[in-house]
């Protein structure tokens, strides 16, 4: 075996190089260079691309070639291309459940998987999996339902006041509440220690062991209640239709918006961005952040009151569910807005919906909730027909109120009035958790740190926007300048109206320069025979007439400030000397002065 390598020449002697340093003693380098061994390596093998210092940059990542600072360019340019190369990384990283696995599949063409009954999917899951096809017979409804984030807590709501929060896989009761009053809402706080109420009048707020710990008197009449998790801002809207949030973590009120669309009973948030999503009674969708008095998108989705909404967290929330009382439900694409990529009508009237991890959309209208999956429910379709039906499950107790997924669970909740069911749903939950972001097995322990790191990473609400990536990114150039001369530069919001329409573009210099000259006419009180010669309609005068009043004078000269501005002493300036030259040579026009030949002298005289 030793004469084979030495015949091939792969095992030689590196090569040594003596180098003298500043003692004087000699020192032996070994050149890898000669190695034919490690060249050989090197050339078959590379580093993973997570660990590869010199890796390429996508193609796509900006250059931030506008900034004239190199320093801060580099540095821009290295974080862009950090973070498409996370992206990739992460794209590649998803090994797990690369298909559509975990569903009903059915033998042939002829069989469907609608006609697939519970107890049928309950024994052919394993026994865990059955666990969570189970039945709530309960007196107080009709129900809402609510989840924790890693799925292992429920909390149930009843009109007539019944509360309740409990372990539903091992079935531990947290605590239970006689309320004896209207409940429209709950929701848990950051984990399964604190829970909101939404009741009569108030926004309560229990812990663990249903002790009431705070009232919040300034959610009056809540009907819906939302809980963003990386704010911890708890969102309600009522009867009053004011949509506020309250940041649990420091108990102040962040935000107050009045909707001016009255009453509102549809509300839920997009997890990707935290935009809180509003149903209105007149049929128009509108869609809110803290740092905005106004939507910042608002449609018209339905004919009738909006009864229903729900966003589609597998995409990143690009896809938007909506159900009115008209009997229609829509779904829309929130890149663009600009109409429904599929439409159908339900048998039932009013429904409720629920998106799924894994972009499964539960439909509870009438006696029955019908499950539909993608791509059919994604994919732009004209006609108005219902997508292929993938699960159906009847339940008699109406009204169904209420529709939830239990997170990477199989499982979907269906509250009505006579309590609530669970059914089994195949491929509907996520498999995979994060434990970091949400465990279904954390200890006591775990939630405390999970706690604390949560308020330490708290994100601010001016940070909420309908595009999450523009932290971290720079500002665009303007495109408008400010500059109004040399030596003073005004912001572009307190130009004159001309001076702006002139920057832009879209002023005509011919109506402007008449405009100027009838303006110096009127003030110098040149022509006026010409002008009282005019005959003016009673339109005319009344437009002529309008905004001359002495309140509004009286009011002008109050905002009047004692201040010299070197900028508007600049600009007075410069419109005198304008003035004058104007005046000067209509005066050479019509003769009265003299046209003066410049002089060599002239380079004397006192300007």
């Amino acid at each position: 075996m030793d004469s084979l390598i030495a015949k091939g020449d792969a095992i030689q002697l590196l090569n040594k190089k003596r180098k003298r340093t500043e003692s004087g003693k000699r020192t032996t380098k070994l050149n890898s260079s000669s190695d034919r061994t490690a060249a050989s390596v090197a050339q078959k093998t590379s580093l993973p691309k997570s660990i590869r210092p010199t890796s390429p940059p996508p193609g796509h990542v900006s250059k931030h070639t506008h900034i004239k600072d190199l320093k801060l360019r580099t540095q821009l340019t290295r974080q862009a291309s950090h973070a498409a190369r996370a992206k990739e990384l992460l794209r590649d990283a998803e090994l797990l459940l690369t298909n559509d696995a975990g569903t009903i599949q059915v033998e042939n063409d002829m069989e469907r998987t609608w006609r697939v009954r519970q107890d049928e999917i309950a024994a052919g899951a394993g026994q865990e999996a059955a666990k969570g096809r189970q039945e709530w017979k309960l007196d107080g409804g009709p129900y809402r339902s609510r989840y924790t984030r890693n799925g292992r807590h429920l909390a149930i709501v009843g009109k007539t006041g019944h509360v309740a929060t409990f372990d539903w896989q091992t079935g531990t009761i947290h605590a239970e509440l006689q309320l004896q009053e209207t409940c429209r809402d709950i929701t848990f706080l950051q984990d399964q220690s604190f829970f909101a109420v939404a009741q009569k009048k108030y926004v309560f707020i229990y812990d663990r062991d249903g002790v009431e710990i705070h009232r919040l008197k300034a959610h009056i009449e809540p009907t819906r209640l939302e809980f963003l998790p990386y704010h911890w801002l708890l969102a309600t809207i009522g009867n009053a239709g004011y949509l506020k949030y309250q940041d649990t973590s420091t108990g102040y009120l962040v935000a107050e918006h009045r909707t001016k669309l009255g009453a509102c009973h549809a509300m839920t948030q997009n997890r990707h961005n935290a935009v809180i999503h509003l149903g209105h009674q007149n049929g128009v969708v509108s869609l809110w952040t803290p740092n905005l008095p106004h939507p910042a998108v608002q449609l018209l989705a339905h004919l009738g009151p909006v009864v229903s909404l729900s966003i589609d967290p597998s995409t990143g929330g690009r896809y938007m569910a909506s159900s009115g009382a008209d009997g229609t439900v829509k779904i829309w694409d929130c890149r663009n807005w600009k109409g429904a990529i599929r439409e159908w009508m339900t048998r039932g009237g009013s429904a409720e919906l629920e998106w799924s991890a894994k972009s499964a959309l539960a439909v509870a209208t009438g006696g029955s909730v019908n499950v539909y999956t993608k791509p059919s429910i994604q994919s732009f379709f004209a006609p108005k027909v219902p997508p292929p039906l993938y699960l159906t499950h009847p339940i008699p107790h109406r009204p169904l109120t209420s529709v939830r997924f239990c997170p990477f669970q199989d499982i979907l909740t269906i509250g009505h009035n006579a309590g609530l069911s669970s059914i089994l749903v195949p491929g509907s939950g996520e498999p995979n958790f994060d434990s970091t972001e949400a465990d279904p097995f954390e200890n006591k322990r775990t939630r405390q740190e999970r706690e604390v790191k949560g308020l330490l990473d708290k994100i601010q609400p001016d940070m909420i926007a309908l595009d999450p990536d523009f932290i971290g990114s720079l500002a665009p150039p303007p495109k408008l300048t400010t500059a109004v001369d040399d030596k003073h530069d005004i912001p572009f919001a307190r130009l004159p109206r001309l001076e702006r329409l002139r920057i832009q573009g879209k002023a005509d210099e011919t109506e402007i320069d008449t405009s100027v000259e009838r303006v110096e006419d009127a003030n110098e009180h040149e022509d006026v025979n010409t002008k009282s010669a005019k005959v003016l309609t009673q339109e005319q005068q009344k437009k002529k007439m309008r905004g001359r009043g002495k309140s509004l004078k009286r009011y002008l000269r109050k905002q009047r400030k004692n201040v010299i501005d070197p900028t508007a002493v600049a600009i007075r300036a410069k419109l005198e000397k304008q003035r004058t030259e104007r005046r000067t040579a209509k005066a050479i026009e019509k003769g009265e002065i003299m046209r003066r030949n410049p002089s060599a002298l002239d380079r004397f005289r006192h300007p």
